[in-house]
């Protein structure tokens, strides 16, 4: 680790744990969240949260084949068109220079979510990227992650 940033800059990682609290207690379904956070890290080669994610998604009950096709959600027909119009969405944000954040994609959303919903899913996107920025930046330490997290916080 470059940094112990928590511990440099301790009000910086507490207003980033403030942003991630609106985050978990969203009414985005869990596993939605997990795989967008998932999804997120791989574009942004995030090792450290590629681990903490992956292991909480399986911790809360998502598929493990849903998790090693992720990558190439495109193509592979484990997803409904609800997850692909948030997974697009995530994209879309995640490469942002890129791609501009292209109105079909918001218009395939909105066929989905409400405008709560798409806030919602906007700020799970804003924050996995802002951490993956940090941890990637900082070269925060892989591997040793244990998910907390039970099924029961999946909903349904």
């Amino acid at each position: 680790m470059r940094i112990d940033g928590n511990k440099t800059l301790p009000q910086g990682y507490q207003a980033m744990m403030g942003l991630q609290q609106v985050v978990n207690q969203s009414s985005i379904d869990h596993k939605l969240l997990e795989l967008l956070k998932i999804r997120a890290s791989q574009i942004n080669g995030c090792a450290h949260c590629l681990d903490m994610h992956t292991k909480d998604a399986i911790a809360i009950g998502e598929n493990e084949q849903r998790l090693h096709v992720l990558a190439a959600w495109h193509e592979a027909p484990f997803y409904s068109d609800k997850e692909r119009a948030a997974l697009a969405w995530c994209e879309s944000l995640t490469k942002i220079s890129e791609t501009g954040a292209p109105d079909n994609v918001y218009d395939e959303l909105k066929k989905f979510f409400s405008p709560k919903e798409i806030m919602e899913l906007t700020f799970a996107i804003v924050t996995i990227n802002s951490w993956n920025r940090l941890a990637v930046g900082l070269r925060t330490e892989t591997g040793k992650y244990v998910s907390k997290l039970k099924p029961a916080h999946a909903t349904v």
